[in-house]
Order: structure tokens, then C-alpha cells, then sequence
């Protein structure tokens, strides 16, 4: 592979808490040339929406040089947030439409600092859907909330 080439990695990536909040679990999958790596957390008091931005931070800075990457959520939170939303909080100085600040600022930081050296195509996938990595992202969200 030369340098100019791109290594393509899959992820796919879940976050969750029981109860919203609570205590919350983050799993993630990342496929490359054949080979995965599962990936885990947990936090005993944090939101539904952290724990999917924190898988997402996760996976992502595990990366260790720059890659196409194909990032599934279930997420539309985090799916819009960085499609769509994140540009113009940076441009109101971390602010959403209504002037209050960005929730979950740090995290969306922490992806974007880690997306930068990555072209990344972000993908939505119906969570509980049949889709077969998303559903072992959710199992091992569930295990990073139970190992706390």
C-alpha cells in the first residue's frame, strides 16, 4: 500500500445508560483488512447521548494514522451533530440556535480533535434492527455499564 492510499476501517459504535441518566456503558467494533478489535467502557453517572459520543471519541482516537473510515451509530444525535450542527456551534462560539452553551461540549471537541487526520463518511443504522455489528456494539455497551 502506498502512502497516498487511505486504509479503509469500519466502525461501529453504541453507548447507552440504564436508567437515562445513570450508569452508562460505550462498546465499539473496528473492522480493518480482515481483522476486528472490540473495544469498552463504562461510567457509573452519565447521559444516554455522552456514552454515544464517547464511543465515537474512542474508536476513533484509537486510530494511529490516518484513515477512510465508515463510522455506523445508531445515534442521531451524534450523526447530526457532526454532520450537520457542530459547525455552526464553532461559529457561535459553542452555542446552539438559542444561545445557551453546546451540551456535551467536551466530547464533541474530543471528536472532532480526533476526526481531523480521517476522511470519515458517517452512516446511520436503525438501532435493534437486525444489523448484525450494531447489535454486538449494544452488548458490549451493556457490558461496559455492568463491568462498573
Amino acid at each position: 500500500m502506498s502512502e497516498t492510499e487511505s486504509l479503509l476501517v469500519e466502525i461501529w459504535t453504541d453507548g447507552g445508560c440504564k436508567p437515562n441518566p445513570g450508569p452508562g456503558g460505550w462498546g465499539v467494533l473496528l473492522c480493518c483488512k480482515g481483522k476486528e478489535k472490540e473495544m469498552w467502557g463504562g461510567h457509573p453517572e452519565t447521559t444516554n447521548n455522552r456514552m454515544e459520543l464517547t464511543a465515537a471519541a474512542e474508536a476513533l482516537e484509537a486510530l494511529k494514522r490516518p484513515c477512510q473510515v465508515k463510522l455506523h451509530t445508531d445515534s442521531e444525535y451524534l450523526k447530526n451533530g457532526i454532520t450537520r450542527w457542530h459547525t455552526g456551534w464553532v461559529r457561535r462560539n459553542w452555542r446552539n440556535a438559542a444561545g445557551d452553551p453546546v451540551a456535551n461540549m467536551d466530547l464533541w471537541q474530543r471528536i472532532l480533535d480526533a476526526a481531523k487526520p480521517h476522511e470519515i463518511e458517517w452512516l446511520w443504522v436503525r438501532g435493534h434492527s437486525g444489523d448484525v455489528n450494531n447489535e454486538r456494539v449494544d452488548v458490549l455497551a451493556t457490558r461496559g455499564r455492568e463491568e462498573l
